[in-house]
């Protein structure tokens, strides 16, 4: 038997994106035991030359919301990248988690073999469903999982494996 397209996003992004929330929780809590502010991590980045923890968690949810959209065939949702406090990161992934709550299975129905194009720095790209599923949906969102996680651990939150798997 083979996964849907549905069972091989939906379930996926919403468990990270919960375990997501878990980060942001012990990391908040860390904060408050070490006594400095969570405004230090949205900022924090493992290179100078790289997004900070904030940005990783608006382009993972970017992918999450575009994911889903683009299998359903609908517009993608626009959302501001203005989040600036753990707040309001916060409030973002539960926003994708609330959109994840709407897609059905019949929604990506079909998604697998739908079109999808990319607008990238070199011009447009197309590929079917199940291809940006596996080459580019799910292995950008979890990098940038990953990456939050890597920010948050490099700062000294005591997360752990079980808290990335869930």
């Amino acid at each position: 038997m083979s996964l849907s397209i549905y069972d091989t996003t939906v379930p996926v992004f919403t468990r990270m994106l919960t375990n997501l929330l878990v980060f942001l929780d012990k990391a908040e809590a860390d904060a408050a035991a070490r006594k400095y502010s969570t405004d230090v991590l949205v900022d924090a980045r493992l290179a100078p030359d790289m997004i900070p923890f904030r940005g990783q968690v608006m382009i993972a949810t970017d992918h999450v919301k575009g994911c889903v959209s683009r299998l359903a065939g609908q517009p993608v949702p626009s959302w501001p990248d203005e989040e600036k406090t753990f707040d309001e990161l916060r409030a973002r992934v539960q926003k994708a988690l609330d959109l994840l709550a709407t897609i059905t299975p019949e929604a990506l129905s079909g998604g697998e073999t739908r079109d999808v194009t990319l607008k990238m720095r070199t011009g447009e790209v197309t590929m079917n469903g199940l291809d940006y599923v596996n080459q580019r949906a799910l292995p950008n969102f979890y990098f940038h999982i990953t990456t939050a996680y890597a920010i948050l651990r490099h700062n000294g939150v005591p997360l752990g494996k079980s808290d990335f798997i869930g």
